[in-house]
């Protein structure tokens, strides 16, 4: 291994260690937000950015760990995350879900 492909090396790993505080301090704000959240809306919100969050630790953990594993459960997460957006938004705005 040359010193390039190890200050290579070092470098990704030290950008996915900030990438997974940076996400994990998002997540405790959102959770944060869910729980404070005055309205109905920031809470439906704060669920849609807890979704993005779990997706982007996911990936991370799959970018970290060099497996492609991780991606079947991320698009899962983004499936359920959009559809129980969706079906909230819905609920607050007409009080029923299917019409």
């Amino acid at each position: 291994m040359t010193d390039m492909e190890a200050l290579a090396n070092s470098l990704m790993t030290w950008s996915i260690y900030a990438a997974f505080v940076i996400v994990a301090v998002s997540q405790i704000l959102a959770m944060i937000r869910l729980y404070v959240g005055p309205s109905v809306g920031d809470r439906i919100l704060a669920l849609d950015t807890m979704f993005i969050n779990a997706i982007a630790l996911l990936v991370l953990i799959g970018i970290f760990q060099g497996t492609q594993i991780y991606f079947e459960a991320v698009l899962i997460i983004a499936m359920l995350g959009f559809v129980s957006t969706v079906a909230y938004a819905r609920f607050v705005l007409r009080g029923d879900i299917i019409e």
